[in-house]
C-alpha cells in the first residue's frame, strides 16, 4: 500500500463518522449492495481479538452508507481457525482475519506477517509494514496465495507463558513439555523443551492433568480468563518469540479487484482503525489484570539469562538456515533484518533510557 492511498483511507475515516448512512451522498447510495463474510480464527471468548472483525464490519459499513455489509463468523462457525488463509485464497469467504505464523507449515516466511522470535515490538511492526517495506513484501507472498493482506491489530510484546515449577536455568528446560507452537515451539525444542500443539480451549485440562508442564497464551488479561494461574503458579516474561504479534485482515484477490473504489477505501480505512484499536485495548487491559493475578499468588518471573541467549543463538542459526534455502523466507529476511537491527539501535539509544528511567528509578 502506498502512503498517499493509506492517508487517503485514513481521511475517509475522518471526514465519515459513525452513522454517517444518512449523510452520504447521492453517488454514494447508487453503489451496489455488497455483503460479504469474514471468518476469524479466534473465538467469541477471546472478545479483544475476536472484537476488532466486528469494529472493522461496523466501521466499513457507517463509511458506506450501509451498502457493504460483512458478517463476522468466530472460528469454526464457517471454516476452522486455522484454516482461514485458505478459506479467503480459494473464495470460500471473502475475507478473514487470522495470523500469519499460522500458515509456516506452509512458508516459514509468512510468519514475518505476525511475529518471529526476537523480532519487533508492536511500535517497530507497525513501522516496518507501514514505512520500512514490510507490508509490500508481504503482498508479494500473500499474492502467491491468491490473498491480499491488511495489518489486523496487535497484542504488544506476549508474555512467557505459565510453569507449574519455576525455572531457574537452561537445564530446567530439559524435557519440560510446553504447550507453544510454531517458530517459538521450534526453538524451544532446540532447548530441550517437548512443543505441544493445543487450542486454547485444551490446554487448561492439559495443565491440569499433568499433560503439559507449561503453557503460553497471550498476556494477563486473556490469560486470567482461561485460568491458568490456578494451576501454574510461576509466570514467566518476556514472550520472547512474539515482541509485536501483529494480526492480519485476509481479502481475496478477485473480491477485492470487484469492488468499487470507494467501498476498497472504507475498508482500507477500516482496517487501520482496528489495527490501532487493538493494541490500545490491551495497553489498557493487561496492566490491572497483572495487577490481579499477582494478587491471587502468581508469582513473576524473568526468563534466565542462560535460556535468553541460548534461545537467541538457536533463533537466528535457524534464520540463517532457512534463508540459505528458501528464497521466499530470504526475500523478506535480509532487508527485514537490517530494518531490525537499525531500529534497535535507536529505540536502544532514546526509547530505552526513557523507559528505564520512568519505570526502575524510585
Amino acid at each position: 500500500m502506498q502512503r498517499r492511498d493509506f492517508l487517503s483511507g485514513a481521511g475517509l475515516a475522518a471526514v465519515l463518522p459513525l452513522g454517517a448512512a444518512q449523510a452520504a451522498p447521492e453517488a454514494l447510495k447508487q453503489l451496489p449492495a455488497i455483503r460479504w463474510r469474514l471468518a476469524s480464527s479466534f473465538p467469541k471468548s477471546l472478545d479483544t481479538i475476536f472484537g476488532v472483525s466486528e469494529s472493522l464490519a461496523r466501521r466499513v459499513a457507517a463509511l458506506t452508507g450501509e451498502r457493504f455489509q460483512i458478517r463476522v463468523f468466530a472460528a469454526g462457525e464457517l471454516v476452522p481457525g486455522l484454516q482461514v488463509l485458505d478459506a479467503v485464497g480459494n473464495g470460500t469467504t471473502e475475507c478473514g482475519h487470522s495470523a500469519g505464523y499460522y500458515y509456516v507449515g506452509k512458508n516459514l516466511a509468512l510468519a514475518f506477517d505476525c511475529a518471529v522470535p526476537f523480532g519487533l515490538t508492536a511500535r517497530q511492526q507497525s513501522a516496518w509494514m507501514y514505512a520500512g517495506g514490510g507490508l509490500e513484501a508481504l503482498r508479494t507472498l500473500y499474492a502467491k496465495y491468491g490473498v491480499l493482506q491488511f495489518p489486523g491489530g496487535n497484542t504488544g510484546a506476549q508474555m512467557g507463558g505459565w510453569f507449574r515449577k519455576r525455572i531457574k536455568s537452561l537445564a530446567d528446560l530439559k524435557g519440560l513439555k510446553m504447550r507453544i507452537p510454531g517458530i517459538g515451539g521450534q526453538i524451544m525444542a532446540k532447548l530441550g523443551v517437548v512443543p505441544q500443539t493445543l487450542p486454547g480451549a485444551d490446554i487448561y485440562p492439559a495443565l491440569e492433568r499433568g499433560a503439559i508442564d507449561a503453557a503460553e497464551w497471550v498476556g494477563p488479561y486473556d490469560d486470567e480468563k482461561l485460568g491458568f494461574h490456578k494451576i501454574a503458579k510461576h509466570y514467566y516474561y518476556p514472550g520472547w518469540w512474539e515482541g509485536g504479534p501483529q494480526l492480519a485482515f485476509y481479502v481475496n484477490q478477485a473480491a477485492w479487484r470487484a469492488l468499487p473504489e470507494i467501498y476498497r477505501q472504507a475498508f482500507e480505512a477500516a482496517c487501520a482503525e482496528a489495527n490501532q484499536l487493538m493494541l490500545a485495548q490491551y495497553d489498557a487491559r493487561n496492566p490491572p489484570a497483572l495487577l490481579r493475578l499477582v494478587g491471587q499468588g502468581v508469582q513473576l518471573h524473568a526468563y534466565p539469562k542462560d535460556v535468553m541467549l541460548a534461545a537467541r543463538r538457536a533463533t537466528f542459526e535457524l534464520y540463517e538456515a532457512e534463508a540459505a534455502t528458501n528464497p521466499d523466507f530470504a526475500a523478506i529476511y535480509r532487508p527485514w533484518k537490517t530494518f531490525r537491527d537499525t531500529a534497535f539501535q535507536w529505540f536502544k539509544v532514546n526509547e530505552a533510557a526513557y523507559a528505564n528511567f520512568n519505570y526502575f528509578v524510585k
